[in-house]
């Protein structure tokens, strides 16, 4: 028995491509990215149309901790604590949201190109966030749970019609489906809606995080926190599930219960992402990838990782589309699609060789 025990516990981890994971490699993969993350937090709360020195701003910081007055002014500080700080919470939100669903919908649906957009449940948060603005302009959490309720009611119908054992194209193709359906909706109300509609719309289509308010980063930093570890505790049976789902379950994983809750989760995190910061896209789609080229395809690594990678690459996004054109603005999510489209055809001609 202790052979037999063995024996499948080796098979499983080279056939899942596992086995070279150990807790050293993970913990300085993951190290590395929190540095790399916190230098981004660091240079996006210094650079901007206003400056604030380094050594001011790390004293403001402790400062406000222990609550003792800061060297800033008190333009600085409204600038730091009102507007910057937010928005930095913002965008590690956002991307770690994106990147934790993309690896998610790629590792249940075995299919190198998912991301957040293919099952449609982004058309459906969209279009009720359009509808709430619409109908409520000016009420941000009105717009964020009409989000939420078109995102659920997308997601609970492209589960029910694409439900397949063991055969997630089904799942895939309802999920095309219904996102081309919600895309001539998004058109329509974009057709009807008057020019200061017209122009949050259009913003909030191309991914903007400057509308974006402090209780809406406080809710996707808690949605992508709560989310981010169940999905890091199903890992192993998603590894397993990457083979295919017959053969996870002939090795004692509930692939059906497993499946539901990967899918509920990374629905989730993709509601709360285009809620609070817009369609920025890229995100899911190319840092798993880049997870997984550097550091394996284990996902208990690739899904705590990209968790960090993507905040990092929305930050580094947002900061530029703030920066390179001050005091102007640009929408963060056209800056992620120039650095996302390079990034991802490198990926595919990397591949093809």
């Amino acid at each position: 028995m202790i052979k037999i025990r063995r024996k499948w516990r080796s098979t499983n981890d080279a056939e899942v491509g596992t086995g070279h994971l150990t807790r050293e490699r993970a913990l300085i993969v993951l190290a590395i990215l929190i540095s790399l993350l916190v230098l981004a937090v660091l240079a996006a709360l210094v650079t901007g149309s206003e400056e604030i020195p380094g050594i001011q701003l790390l004293h403001a910081l402790s400062s406000a901790v222990v609550g003792m007055p800061s060297r800033l002014t008190p333009e600085q500080e409204t600038i730091l604590f009102q507007i910057r700080l937010p928005r930095v919470a913002l965008a590690i939100g956002v991307g770690a949201a994106l990147a934790l669903s993309g690896a998610a919908f790629q590792s249940l649906l075995r299919n190198p190109l998912a991301d957040p957009y293919v099952l449609g449940i982004s058309g459906g948060a969209a279009v009720g966030s359009m509808m709430a603005n619409i109908l409520f302009p000016g009420y941000g959490s009105v717009q964020m749970a009409g989000g939420f309720i078109g995102a659920g009611l997308a997601m609970s119908a492209v589960y029910q019609i694409g439900r397949r054992k063991d055969d997630p194209a089904h799942l895939v193709l309802a999920g095309v489906i219904m996102s081309t359906m919600l895309s001539s909706f998004i058109v329509l109300m974009t057709a009807l809606a008057d020019s200061l509609q017209l122009r949050r719309i259009t913003l909030w289509l191309l991914g903007d995080l400057s509308t974006g308010t402090g209780s809406a980063a406080i809710f996707v930093l808690v949605v992508s926190l709560l989310a981010g570890l169940v999905l890091t505790g199903r890992a192993r049976a998603l590894n397993l599930m990457m083979i295919g789902e017959r053969d996870a379950f002939a090795l004692g994983i509930e692939t059906t219960r497993v499946r539901w809750q990967v899918y509920l989760m990374a629905s989730l995190l993709t509601a709360a992402a285009v809620t609070a910061g817009g369609a920025i896209g890229y995100v899911g789609l190319v840092v798993p990838h880049l997870i997984r080229l550097a550091a394996g395809a284990d996902n208990r690594l690739v899904i705590p990782a990209s968790a960090i990678g993507g905040a990092i690459l929305v930050l580094i996004a947002d900061m530029i589309a703030r920066t390179v054109i001050a005091p102007r603005e640009l929408p963060t999510g056209a800056i992620i699609a120039l650095l996302g489209a390079p990034v991802f055809l490198f990926l595919l001609i990397r591949g093809r060789r």
